[in-house]
């Protein structure tokens, strides 16, 4: 349900900086500088009014088709990250009450293999999904119950690694596709001024045109692959830490449940009741 949350409130987001209008400048009416003394005296120009900034469904349209999907990109790129960043949260895959409360009735002998399994059950976080493939072992050989914690860490490792492909993608492709749009209106451009007769307009203004939106695709699929990278590796750094901390946790459950350790607690108590008897 969160997620849905999310992408409808990204949207909204999106679609409401897109049509919003971002002025740079006001009327200089408003905000006059006196010239310096020193300066040479300058005729005024008859208007002194800074033209506003383009919204951003303008320069959408002004950057070519190819903004179209690099704007959607832009899209996926927050709203993934947005669920990503919510599912990843440790309190999510390692809940801290439940992983201390189970480990430590593990080790005092509190509970059996019914009562741990059907708290795994319950709890079904990432990492009662591990402990739970490994109580279902339990009394067999380290080994086995072992494997058992690895394969259901693999298993988990897929599931938190969801989505980070797409983002990598999406900061592979967004610079290749605002590469290409600039290429695509340089050769526009040039089209352009090769046709130019003396009766049309001036080639210079024809090329800095072509050329400023040419490069408008590339300015914006580096806005979108930059953030994309960053959020590539961070998730992907977290991810890592979260699967090494499962591993450990798993660890422990293996030194508890597998019939080495087993033997030896039995081994130990009865030694301690042979000393008490003595």
């Amino acid at each position: 349900m969160y997620r849905l949350i999310f992408i409808a409130t990204s949207f909204l987001v999106l679609f409401a900086v897109a049509a919003a209008p971002r002025s740079l400048a006001q009327e200089s009416s408003g905000f006059e500088v006196a010239a310096p003394e020193a300066a040479p005296a300058v005729a005024p120009k008859a208007d002194n009014t800074i033209v506003s900034s383009r919204r951003l469904l303008d320069v959408i349209y002004a950057g070519g088709p190819l903004m179209f999907p690099i704007a959607l990109c832009s899209f996926g790129l927050v709203v993934f990250a947005f669920e990503r960043f919510f599912s990843l949260r440790k309190s999510r895959i390692i809940p801290g009450p439940f992983t201390k409360k189970f480990l430590e009735q593990l080790k005092e002998g509190q509970i059996n293999r019914e009562a741990a399994l059907a708290l795994c059950e319950k709890n079904n976080s990432c990492v009662a999904r591990v402990f739970l493939a490994g109580i279902q072992k339990w009394g067999r050989s380290g080994v086995e119950v072992e494997q058992a914690i690895l394969d259901a860490g693999e298993r988990v490792s897929n599931e938190l690694r969801r989505y980070l492909r797409l983002i990598n993608g999406i900061s592979t492709v967004t610079p290749l596709l605002g590469l290409l749009g600039t290429v695509l209106g340089m050769i526009h451009a040039f089209d352009a001024i090769s046709a130019v007769t003396p009766d049309h307009a001036d080639p210079k203004t024809l090329i800095a045109t072509g050329i400023s939106t040419a490069l408008i695709t590339t300015a914006a699929g580096m806005s979108v692959a930059i953030p994309a990278l960053i959020a590539y590796l961070y998730f992907s750094g977290v991810v890592d830490r979260r699967i090494m901390e499962i591993d450990a946790l798993g660890m422990k459950v293996v030194n508890v449940i597998s019939a080495e350790a087993i033997a030896g607690e039995q081994h130990r108590g009865t030694r301690r009741t042979r000393k008490e008897a003595a």
